[in-house]
């Protein structure tokens, strides 16, 4: 009796110690099979505070620490074969790390796509092959622990029906994401140009959206101006969002350049630099321009961050940084300047 009461006890000892190790394991991990939720999807309308991390940076690139001061983490890019099979950008991060290190931050973990529009094109305007997209999609996203898609097609074209296609492909998209309580956003242009790019993103896009980041940056030479993100940019950029296309403001996301951008005197190229590296180079942490090899960097220092994210906060409902591998580390950190203006 003594001797099966001893047998008994390392018995539940050792089934107490496997259940302990299958708590550890990440839900969902390794997993091939998935179980939709049963409960109606609820959207997450809280402020957001956003970051792209491409692929194509290494973890010692970064200051992981500013990931304590975001809410989701865009990694990117998986780009669409003509076969509808999903590629990832050359990447020196694992898709596995990636997920884990955004998530070890308590951040929300996104997979954006970009690519090639002539193979959008294609795959978008054919039910079969659009269906076949979405799923490699969803599976792609499920399987590797994400927590939405993030759509940055520059951009869908409505001088070529793209402006139709995207909208039936988001709306889509979107019922099947949001069935498995994920979230969908896109990425779209400034807008402020007239014209079928602008056009491209129509309401059935917009309708389909968790958010939408605005790109408020690479607008160098508009209404003459040679910084290529000023404050004026962002009102204009968030005047056209809101009144013209129709964004709710609890969708829109203000798009904030951690770099900065310029052009050589009488050259059409611009050239760009990253926050961290001027401020390497000599430049202010508060400045907005400096000059280097002979071109005039614009950039947005941290009062016009800290101004651009009160402006966001009255009229929008989240930032989004592009990218975390161009910020600066520690107290000079825009999204750390960002976050306490919050």
């Amino acid at each position: 009796m003594k001797r099966f009461l001893i047998l008994s006890i390392a018995a539940l000892a050792t089934l107490a110690s496997c259940t302990k190790e299958i708590a550890q394991v990440p839900d969902g991990y390794g997993a091939k099979e998935f179980v939709k939720p049963n409960t109606p999807y609820e959207p997450d309308v809280s402020f957001k505070r956003i970051a792209y991390l491409p692929a194509y940076r290494a973890l010692t690139e970064i200051d992981t620490t500013a990931l304590d001061d975001l809410t989701h983490v865009i990694f990117s890019f998986l780009k669409p074969k003509a076969d509808a099979s999903l590629v990832l950008d050359d990447s020196k991060m694992t898709v596995k790390n990636a997920v884990a290190l955004i998530k070890r931050h308590k951040c929300k973990a996104i997979i954006a796509l970009n690519g090639d529009s002539k193979i959008y094109n294609t795959l978008l305007s054919n039910p079969q092959s659009r269906q076949l997209f979405i799923k490699n999609i969803v599976t792609y996203m499920l399987e590797n622990q994400f927590d939405g898609v993030d759509m940055d097609w520059e951009y869908p074209n409505a001088s070529s029906g793209g402006d139709v296609t995207f909208g039936i492909f988001m709306q889509e998209l979107s019922a099947e994401l949001h069935s498995w309580h994920r979230t969908l956003s896109m990425a779209v242009t400034a807008g402020v140009y007239a014209g079928p790019v602008r056009e491209g993103i129509n309401q059935a896009a917009i309708d389909a959206c968790d958010f939408v980041n605005l790109m408020a940056y690479d607008g160098i030479g508009w209404k003459s101006n040679p910084d290529h993100s000023p404050e004026s940019l962002a009102n204009e950029v968030l005047d056209l969002w809101l009144g013209e296309k129709k964004l709710p403001k609890n969708k829109a996301v203000l798009g904030l350049p951690a770099y900065g951008k310029g052009r050589a005197t009488g050259s059409t190229t611009d050239v760009s630099m990253s926050f961290k590296d001027l401020l390497v180079k000599g430049a202010a942490p508060t400045g907005t321009s400096f000059v280097s090899g002979g071109i005039t960097y614009y950039y947005n220092g941290i009062p016009t961050i800290e101004n651009k994210t009160i402006t966001a906060k009255t009229r929008a409902n989240g930032i989004m940084f592009w990218e975390l591998g161009q910020d600066a580390a520690g107290e000079n950190s825009l999204i750390k300047a960002a976050r306490k203006k919050l």
